[in-house]
């Protein structure tokens, strides 16, 4: 079955840290570059960070260059999101997905998942 499944979300206070994970089955999960977007409330889904199949190349949204730190690991199928000083406009839902040119989103793990919230208070 082809998926991924999002977890590590949670309330945290401004300046927090979270770590989030996806984890990704039915596809060769070490042939794609990965990425993370959030939707907030009342906005469209944004692109966060991404990284490349092998983990040597990473990209981020210039909101949280700098807090944010993508990683992945091949053996377990697994890509992390390591959030740092958060604030209160990081609050959103975070979600993966395999991304293709110029960072959008693809459909290779199938639909957007469930996703997870985070939630920063001020």
């Amino acid at each position: 079955q082809v998926q991924l499944v999002e977890s590590g979300g949670g309330l945290v206070q401004a300046g927090g840290s979270l770590r989030l994970s996806c984890a990704a089955s039915g596809r060769t999960f070490s042939s794609y570059a990965m990425g993370w977007f959030r939707q907030a409330p009342g906005k469209e889904r944004e692109f966060v960070a991404a990284i490349s199949w092998s983990g040597g190349s990473t990209y981020y949204a210039d909101s949280v260059k700098g807090r944010f730190t993508i990683s992945r690991d091949n053996a377990k199928n697994t890509v992390y999101l390591q959030m740092n000083s958060l604030k209160p406009e990081d609050t959103a839902v975070y979600y993966c997905a395999a991304v293709g040119d110029h960072l959008i989103a693809t459909s290779d793990f199938g639909s957007w998942g469930q996703g997870t919230q985070v939630t920063v208070s001020s």
